[in-house]
């Protein structure tokens, strides 16, 4: 599908308008990792009910990520992201008011529900209004906006909006407030820098349409390979995540030097979000770029299991996010240039990727979790998610055609 003939400035500032959404919510997804200590404390959670809650959002993709991919194709990104964002925001409300951890999980999945049309359509937009080899750029641009909004939630959120306006319960009733706000003037700007998306709803809905879409992808080895490299992603980056402000936390830091310090990941993956794109995209290294974010992860996790609360593990929590960063844009800017995927089937492609990759996604913070509860130590999960990036290796290695 040949790109739109809108303006190279109009263009991008649809790009950016979107971009917004998803820094509002990964803020609101990771506010609950980032006060999830305090949560433990004043609900009273088990170290498996907060690897539950910290995975939660991963885990809707699972049965909603395949059908959310079709709808998005569908109904087209503009509509996607407003009604995502708007979900988004009215999980925040629901957990602002949350008693316990019935509570927390519904409105958490409710979120995730929000975040899977976000997840989705951010692709889904870049593939209609700009042609494969450009799609490298605007790509880092909205995956800039979620890492600003994962970093906000532990670098502002914790330690200055969350004391500033009372503590967890105010912070989440405002988050949800704005996504609601945005979610509203999100579709009055598409409307104003008048974009053309009308290429972004060219399939049906019948049977027939949905089985070849999916049979399309499945054919594809590449694309197969590509879920395993989604899920190892995302067992990498939720478990991390989700996780390592307890960890810090466990090993002597104050919570807001342990949060700033998990804000460290998030840098060091937007710098990757930045540089690696457009290098792998400039020199067609999209093969190698996989294989070597595999190996600077699990050199990261390495430093991480081993560095204690020294410089070393921060050091180590800098390359794994490198590493892990790496991953997220190639995962998302390689389907659009496969034969029979393109920019049509592109919000598919993403839910497959997504609905099995984000298998991973929820065993990273619960194995986590779990396997602490059963040891009384960090070192188990963080060799899970070492084993995590050792496969992405070996997928790296597999891939033939990108």
């Amino acid at each position: 599908m040949e790109p739109r003939v809108d303006s190279r400035r109009r263009r991008y500032a649809a790009v950016l308008a979107g971009t917004v959404t998803y820094t509002v919510l990964l803020f609101s997804w990771f506010s609950v990792p980032a006060y999830l200590e305090t949560l433990i404390a004043e609900v009273g959670l088990s170290g498996t009910q907060a690897g539950v809650l910290a995975g939660a959002v991963p885990l809707v993709y699972v049965p909603l990520g395949v059908v959310s991919g079709l709808v998005v194709d569908r109904v087209g990104a503009g509509r996607s992201l407003a009604v995502g964002l708007a979900i988004v925001g009215l999980a925040q409300l629901w957990r602002s008011v949350a008693t316990g951890f019935p509570d927390l999980l519904a409105g958490t999945l409710l979120l995730g529900v929000g975040a899977t049309a976000i997840t989705f359509g951010l692709p889904k937009l870049v593939g209609v209004l700009f042609p494969p080899a450009e799609t490298g750029v605007p790509t880092s641009i909205y995956l800039v906006g979620a890492a600003l909004g994962s970093a906000g939630a532990f670098a502002v959120g914790r330690p200055l909006l969350g004391p500033l306006l009372g503590g967890w319960r105010p912070l989440f009733f405002w988050t949800g407030a704005v996504a609601i706000g945005y979610a509203v003037l999100l579709l009055v700007e598409f409307r104003v820098l008048a974009v053309d998306l009308r290429g972004d709803t060219g399939s049906r809905f019948d049977l027939d349409a949905v089985r070849g879409d999916l049979t399309a992808l499945l054919a594809h080895p590449d694309m197969r390979l590509l879920v395993l490299v989604a899920t190892m992603y995302l067992l990498l980056v939720h478990g991390l995540q989700g996780w390592l402000p307890t960890i810090l936390e466990a090993r002597g830091l104050a919570p807001g030097l342990a949060g700033q310090s998990t804000s460290l990941f998030v840098v060091a993956s937007t710098a990757a979000v930045v540089v690696v794109p457009p290098l792998a995209d400039r020199y067609d290294a999209r093969r190698p770029a996989v294989i070597g974010a595999g190996l600077v992860g699990l050199a990261g996790l390495g430093a991480v299991a081993t560095g204690g609360a020294t410089g070393l593990a921060i050091m180590g929590i800098a390359v794994a996010g490198f590493g892990t960063g790496s991953l997220s844009p190639l995962v998302r800017s390689i389907p659009p240039d496969l034969e029979n995927v393109g920019a049509r089937r592109t919000g598919t492609a993403m839910g497959l990727a997504f609905a099995v990759g984000e298998i991973g996604g929820f065993a990273g913070p619960f194995a986590v979790g779990a396997l602490f509860d059963a040891t009384g130590s960090y070192l188990a999960g963080l060799g899970l998610l070492a084993a995590g990036a050792i496969v992405v290796v070996g997928s790296g290695l597999a891939l033939r055609d990108v």
